[in-house]
């Protein structure tokens, strides 16, 4: 039938990721719908829902797939580092560099609303990547000796540090638009919370 969309028979998974990514880019994680994600995917209108039941699951696959990005990004940041200080000096860099490479995937992991039908590959991913923090921070405190530091507490704040300085970068308020001297400005923050 000429006009018809036929299914795609290739990663239709990965394709409808890259679409939302593309669409929440201009628009945001709220402005738009499964329909157009399957007209950028090139896609019938229902093909969407053989791998997402709603919008809210796709965003929750969307923000995963971040959240794992995220992760590699730090374990990446701190492989070849071997003090502490350095290993959670590299991560918080990581962070906002990522932030800055990744925005849209950034906005929908922080700022999508999260209903209670929120994906467990989410919740994963999520948890995977704060579990990073909180080991840097707790090696940190541990060869520092400061073990009258509540580990979670100050991993709340090197996260608040860091996802502060990222938000304020993407969102352009900083005096300095180059990633050279956000990226400075991290460094130049992180040492002072060090």
């Amino acid at each position: 039938m000429p006009g018809k969309k036929a299914y795609h028979h290739g990663n239709l998974r990965n394709v409808l990721l890259g679409a939302a990514i593309e669409v929440i880019a201009e628009e945001g994680p709220k402005g738009f719908t499964l329909r157009e994600i399957a007209r950028r995917a090139g896609v019938s209108h229902n093909a969407p829902y053989r791998h997402f039941r709603s919008k809210e699951e796709l965003i929750a696959a969307v923000a995963a797939q971040g959240f794992r990005e995220l992760d590699q990004a730090l374990r990446a940041a701190v492989r070849e580092l071997s003090g502490p200080r350095d290993r959670l000096k590299a991560s918080g860099l990581a962070y906002v560099a990522f932030a800055l490479r990744r925005p849209a995937h950034f906005a929908v992991m922080f700022d999508a609303p999260v209903g209670s039908r929120e994906s467990r590959e989410r919740t994963e991913a999520a948890e995977a990547a704060f579990g990073n923090l909180m080991k840097a921070v707790t090696d940190w405190l541990a060869e520092d000796k400061r073990t009258s530091d509540d580990p979670f507490d100050r991993a709340l704040i090197a996260w608040s540090l860091v996802h502060g300085i990222a938000k304020l970068a993407i969102a352009g308020r900083f005096p300095f638009r180059a990633k050279a001297k956000v990226l400075k400005f991290t460094d130049s923050a992180i040492r002072g919370f060090l």
